[in-house]
This record gives C-alpha cells, sequence and structure tokens, in this order.
C-alpha cells in the first residue's frame, strides 16, 4: 500500500509536535510506503529538511502558497488574457465565495485545465463580477477596492494548491484541514482514492484564534478570511472516509464545524516511553537549581512572554529557579527576538535559550517542564515530561486537562493547570511546585503511570494499524509485516 501524507507548514521542515508525530508514524510502519507532500510558503524553503526522512519515504512533492506562474523554468511573463468560465464554474465558484454549498468536483477539475494562469483568472472578468456580487450581498459597508483585494489575497494561495498535479496514492493522509484537507479532497476526485484526517489541534479553531489577535487584518476582513478556513475544513470533513482527534472535546469541536458523527475516532498520541529510562540526570551544576523546562517553539502561539514574565515574578519568591526555553527560534524570528529583549528589558537572570535539541539530553535535568500555549492538541511535550517521570504547569487548552487530571483514572493529578496569560496564576504555580519537592515527587509518578497507561507509542500504532488495514483491505491490497523496498 503506498500512503501519502499530506501535511502543512510542518514535516519535515520544522521540529515540532505535529512533525515527530509524523516522523514516528512513518518509521512505525516501515511496511508502508510513504511519500510526501508538503505545504510550505514558498521556493526559498525547498528541499530545507530538518529530519533525515526514513527509508520508507520514496518522494517528496512541495506545494508552494506564494509562488509564481513558471514556463520552461522561467517566471511567466505578465500577459493579461480575458479568462473566461463556463456557467457551471462561474456558478460553483460564486457558491464558493459565498459560502454555499459547492460542487467542488467542477472547481477541481477547473484548475487542472492546461495553461490556466491564475493570475489571469483572478484579474479577469468573471472574478471581478464573483466579488462584485459578494460584495453587493454581505459587504457593502466597506470599500469595495479593498474587499475585492482582500478577496484575490485570501484565494491566491488555495488556487495554486487547486492547481497541484496531485500524485497517485492509495490512500492520503492529511495531518490537517485547511490546504492539505483541499488537497487529499482532490485526490479523492482525480484517484478514486481514499482519505483520512488526523487533527491535532483543530485547525479551524486555530486559524480564528490567530486571525482575532492578529494585527494585519481589521474588522469584517476578519470574518472574510475565518470563513475561508471554515469552508475549506467543512470540504475535507464532507470528502473524508476517516476523520481522527486526539481526544473527546476535540471530537465535539468537529462535529460542531461540521463534520459527521459516524466519521470521527478518536485516536490519543502515543510516545516511545522506553526511551526515556535511561536519560541523562542533573549535572553537577543543576544542584543548586530548580530547573524549569519549556520544550517549544518560540513563536506567539506558545505566548512565551507570558512565560517569562511569570518567571520573573517567581524568582523574586525562589531565586533557585533557571527557565531553560529549548526549541528552534527561527520560525518567527521577529517574535524570537521580541522574548529576548523582554528577556534584557526585565532584567532577569537565568533564561537560556537553547536552541533546536534532543529532548532526551535535557529533560531529566528538569524538576518540573511548562507549556503557556493560547492554543494546543494533546501536547507531546506534557507526555515526554511524564515519560521521565517530571510534573508539568500547562494552560487550559486543548486536551491539557484530562493529561493533568486524566479521564477518570484514578491516577490523581500529574502537574498544575492554568488559565492562559494569567501572569500571576503562572507564577505562583512555579512558586508551589519549585517550594515542594516531594509534591513534585508524587505528581511526576502520577504522570508516569498514566503515560505508561494510555498514551505510548505501541498503542497508537496499533490504533492506525487497524486503520491503515482497513484502507488496504477496502482497495483489495494485501497486507505484509515484511519491511517495504524499492524494487528495481
Amino acid at each position: 500500500m503506498k500512503v501519502c501524507i499530506v501535511a502543512e507548514g510542518c514535516y519535515p521542515y520544522v521540529v515540532g509536535g505535529v512533525s515527530g508525530w509524523i516522523n514516528s508514524l512513518i518509521q512505525s510502519f516501515p511496511n508502508i510506503e510513504f511519500i510526501l507532500l508538503t505545504i510550505i510558503a514558498n521556493r526559498s524553503s525547498r528541499g530545507k529538511f530538518v529530519y533525515e526522512l526514513p527509508k520508507n519515504v520514496t518522494q517528496v512533492y512541495e506545494v508552494y502558497l506564494e509562488d509564481c506562474e513558471w514556463n520552461n523554468g522561467k517566471k511567466r511573463q505578465k500577459n493579461r488574457k480575458h479568462i473566461r468560465l463556463s456557467k457551471k464554474e462561474y456558478a460553483e465558484m460564486l457558491n464558493m465565495v459565498l459560502n454555499r454549498k459547492t460542487d467542488w468536483n467542477i472547481l477541481f477539475d477547473l484548475f487542472q485545465r492546461k495553461n490556466l494562469s491564475i493570475d489571469d483568472l483572478l484579474m479577469g472578468p468573471d472574478f471581478f463580477q464573483i466579488a462584485r456580487e459578494c460584495y453587493n450581498r454581505k459587504y457593502s459597508g466597506i470599500i469595495f477596492s479593498d474587499f475585492l483585494w482582500t478577496l484575490r489575497s485570501i484565494y491566491l494561495p488555495m488556487f495554486w494548491v487547486l492547481k497541484m498535479n496531485i500524485p497517485k496514492a492509495d490512500l492520503y493522509h492529511c495531518v490537517a484541514t485547511g490546504y492539505a484537507g483541499v488537497l487529499g479532497s482532490m485526490a479523492v476526485h482525480f484517484h478514486d482514492s481514499s482519505l483520512l484526517i488526523s487533527e491535532h489541534g483543530i485547525y479551524t479553531r486555530e486559524r480564528e484564534e490567530e486571525l482575532i489577535k492578529a494585527e494585519w487584518v481589521k474588522g469584517a476582513y476578519k470574518n472574510i478570511w475565518i470563513e475561508q478556513f471554515k469552508k475549506m475544513s467543512l470540504l475535507a470533513y464532507e470528502k473524508a472516509d476517516i476523520v481522527t482527534c486526539l481526544y473527546a472535546r476535540a471530537r465535539l469541536l468537529q462535529m460542531d464545524l461540521g463534520c459527521p458523527e459516524e466519521k470521527i475516532r478518536i485516536t490519543p498520541n502515543g510516545i516511545n516511553v522506553n526511551g526515556f529510562l535511561e536519560i541523562p540526570g542533573k549535572t553537577e551544576e543543576d544542584q543548586d537549581a530548580i530547573n524549569v523546562g519549556a520544550v517549544l517553539r518560540v513563536t506567539p502561539i506558545k505566548d512565551v512572554k507570558t512565560m517569562i514574565q511569570a518567571f520573573a515574578f517567581a524568582k523574586k519568591k525562589v531565586p533557585k529557579l533557571k527557565l531553560w526555553i529549548m526549541g528552534p527560534t527561527d520560525e518567527d524570528e521577529k517574535y524570537a527576538g521580541e522574548c529576548f529583549d523582554l528577556v534584557e528589558t526585565l532584567g532577569i537572570k537565568d533564561i537560556i535559550f537553547t536552541g533546536r535539541i534532543n529532548v532526551r539530553d535535557y529533560i531529566g535535568r528538569m524538576d518540573f517542564t511548562i507549556l503557556t500555549s493560547i492554543s494546543e492538541g494533546q501536547p507531546l511535550t506534557i507526555l515526554e515530561s511524564y515519560a521521565a517521570g517530571i510534573p508539568v504547569i500547562a494552560t487550559d487548552v486543548g486536551n491539557c486537562r484530562e493529561l493533568i487530571f486524566g479521564n477518570n483514572d484514578g491516577l490523581g493529578d500529574a502537574g498544575i493547570l492554568t488559565h492562559i496569560m494569567n501572569i500571576e496564576e503562572i507564577a505562583q504555580a512555579m512558586i508551589k511546585l519549585a517550594e515542594n519537592p516531594k509534591e513534585r515527587e508524587r505528581m511526576g509518578q502520577n504522570g508516569l503511570r498514566r503515560v505508561n497507561g494510555f498514551y505510548r507509542i505501541e498503542q497508537m500504532k496499533e490504533v492506525y494499524k487497524d486503520i491503515y488495514k482497513e484502507f488496504a483491505k477496502k482497495h483489495g491490497l494485501s497486507w505484509s509485516e515484511e519491511p517495504f523496498e524499492i524494487k528495481n
């Protein structure tokens, strides 16, 4: 069986929870051939992998959301033509822009039309008229020229995705909805294949939260962008055979966004617990410190600024505290720079930015870990802390509440839950764990029992093995446990 993993903005270009999950999944099934269909911003990231691809990954295809049109390897010269849509194409594009029920197959075929120019389409009379009709119906209170250019900027990346020549596979496994879900839905249409969607965070909700906080988009334009992500997710839910999520509350969110209940399966994350059995412990320099570990990408969604400010307050009460921010700082260099400046402005000592690390090299040195995100799914960093017998402080997002308190498993609390962006509450949580080593030990052991009981990589593998075998049977493919090999 050939499985195409469809991923947006993560594997194999950046380190993170979703990227690590994809890498573990591929390595868990050496008997399956995987190909990658990756969505990245532009060609500057082309082929710049931070993961060594497993041997059973045979091809990588890239889609660029910020691209231009090319002829024979050269940028296409502007040569504006009047691209005209058929009546059916016009009607379905209008339905899509108006967020009405859409026959997406007509649009899929449209964008595979030979020599179709996205530039000419967006600047042509048909798209202008569609924009005008949408404006008159829903947005006549704003300036039309601003609305038109916003609409063009919204649909440009989506149209690049629709132009992609999808590689053939038996199963398309999208690790989100959004643009990845559009590609997976196209594959169903063109290749009569199956579609599996695995959501870690709920893509639409995450984009909505980002847009609400964003300063680059104002007023009604926020809603226009949010509706765009909703419609892409709804398309993916409609075309998918199976949609997975990590926990029960995420399932309810998926249903609220239009995913049919009967398609959803809850499939918790899993990690290699055995990989944390013999990790290094505290060093001599750590003996007089209380180490707080934060394993994350230094990006706004992780709210590192709140963490830094809370640490500053906690350190005044507990001078031995030392904060280790462990993870890449190059994903959002502007935000990372603001974090560095904040540390300097506040004059805080004992905050170390390690950059990208191997978690196993550091986690055993920590007394507890912390996560102050404003959005999460089921964070692998919490599971890794538990595997090392270390308690956590986490904000009440995603599945963090259940990870800390359990789902009626009788194991007890494994850390402290806080509200998002609450500096005082997060600081008090740090002080409490710093001053109570027995509490840290008790919570750490609860976490270790929880991860062993419910979140092992072996358990996750069995769940996905059943799902993959189900699709293999559907397509009449034999299932072999023998490692995949490229045949000459």
